[in-house]
């Protein structure tokens, strides 16, 4: 049991991710007086906020002012940022969890999820998460090229990613110049050849993920008229019977398809068209991709209810150079964490990692955010689910659960900040103050930094500066 919790002595708790799960649940557990925490925050990156960061679209500068609220919890007693830090590659589990009385990770679900059919791994094919990663400047991916010499792009999805997917390949240069897009992205798209751009759901308009403001901002681009083929979102017996309980996103977007139905294309140079009840089959190519071939699905309701798609056999070539997919987050393990296959997620009961043999909870492993209950929600639902972690973290302090660290954290810190390598949080603030002033001039929120050596050496200089 761990005697840790009071104001000499507090509880010390490792979370792992940076991005709204973790800040969300380190905000909670630093506003605990009884028992007292401090937290260290880990991230494999140098800079923090995760999908705040390279995952919101960077027109929708709203969204990422959530950040206001995480830098409040940075600048609380017993806080502690260490950026440039991989567990599994620089820490192992086995370290933090010797050394911290809890540890809490929130690494969300970093990789994307497969099509499964002929062709997909030919170039040209890619994942909506590499495109989103590429043009918000995730260091990962800065050096990714997309084609986009081509006439049409293919989106495969019907969530929000695949419309910011599709309206980021839309927006003109002067739509893009006044956001925080990675530079590099701004150059590609500026040059794009792109003029139709192809959204595809493999269900109908009721069952679609993207939420109504989404859709409807479609309307607003300068470049591009909105085309919804009528025939495509005329609702089945089944789901036209269950519109009436639906919620209140689900009648909003029927409403808005119905609008761009009857809307006049106003001949804008591009074209975003949305279409439904329409699954890709096989993509088609010689060296890379050149078509991809799609069939007709109706919704037909599974054992227990639910519409599922029925492919018609029905098929149709689109010609296209490049098709997105965005079907979906997965899970990746790591290493010395229980993993669940199945779920794509760290095996856990509610937040309590278990362990893989007894499905026991594994004293003082938690999980929050995407990698405990997968892909789901928006920003805010994780500080609900990272609430219910940490009120089973304290539930577990005070039933005496928490083992008692067998290393010194200290100690730990001490030798991941000789590499030199660590950036803390004032690294951070100088990066942060560094492209906020870059993008100044230009009226943009900032200008990324997409080189990790980049980012290390201006933190870097910062740290030595403080010492």
């Amino acid at each position: 049991m761990s005697a840790a919790g009071t104001a000499e002595n507090p509880l010390r708790v490792a979370v792992v991710g940076s991005g709204p799960a973790g800040f969300y649940a380190a905000g909670q557990l630093l506003a605990s007086e009884d028992p007292v925490v401090t937290v260290d925050l880990f991230d494999r990156l140098p800079t923090p906020w995760g999908l705040v960061r390279f995952g919101v679209a960077p027109d929708h500068p709203k969204i990422k002012s959530v950040t206001r609220i995480f830098e409040k919890t940075a600048q609380k007693p017993g806080f502690a940022f260490h950026g440039n830090v991989e567990v599994g590659l620089d820490v192992s589990h086995d370290e933090l969890a010797a050394a911290y009385d809890a540890v809490l990770y929130a690494v969300g679900t970093p990789d994307d999820r497969k099509l499964g059919i002929p062709g997909e791994d030919l170039p040209g094919s890619v994942s909506a998460t590499e495109f989103v990663a590429w043009y918000n400047g995730h260091p990962d991916y800065c050096e990714l090229e997309f084609d986009l010499a081509v006439k049409r792009a293919v989106v495969v999805g019907a969530g929000n990613v695949a419309l910011d997917v599709a309206r980021m390949l839309a927006l003109s240069v002067e739509e893009l110049g006044v956001t925080d897009t990675a530079d590099h992205a701004i150059d590609a798209l500026r040059r794009s050849e792109v003029e139709e751009i192809v959204v595809l759901g493999r269900r109908g308009p009721a069952q679609a993920a993207f939420t109504n403001p989404e859709l409807r901002e479609l309307a607003e681009l300068e470049l591009a008229d909105v085309i919804v083929y009528p025939e495509e979102i005329t609702l089945d017996p089944a789901s036209a019977a269950t519109l009436a309980d639906a919620d209140a996103t689900t009648k909003r977007n029927i409403d808005t398809l119905n609008e761009y139905v009857a809307l006049t294309p106003a001949g804008k140079p591009r074209r975003v068209i949305l279409r439904f009840l329409q699954s890709p089959v096989s993509i088609e190519g010689d060296k890379r991709v050149e078509a991809i071939v799609i069939e007709r699905n109706e919704l037909v309701a599974g054992d227990n209810g639910s519409l599922r798609a029925k492919p018609t056999g029905e098929r149709e070539r689109l010609e296209t150079g490049l098709v997105l997919r965005s079907i979906g987050y997965v899970g990746k393990p790591l290493p010395g964490v229980p993993f669940d296959s199945r779920r794509s997620t760290m095996l856990n009961d509610g937040g309590r990692v278990l362990d893989a043999e007894t499905l026991e909870p594994l004293p003082g492993v938690y999980a929050a955010g995407w990698i405990k209950r997968g892909p789901s929600g928006v920003i805010g639902t994780n500080k609900k689910c990272a609430h219910e972690t940490t009120d089973l973290l304290f539930e577990d302090f005070a039933a005496g659960r928490l083992p008692e660290p067998t290393a010194s954290a200290d100690e730990l810190l001490a030798r991941l900040r000789a590499s030199g390598q660590v950036v803390d949080y004032a690294g951070w603030e100088a990066i942060d103050a560094h492209e906020r002033g870059l993008g100044e001039p230009a009226a943009r929120p900032r200008v990324k930094l997409v080189k990790r050596a980049e980012l290390l050496a201006l933190a870097a200089s910062e740290q030595l500066t403080a010492s």
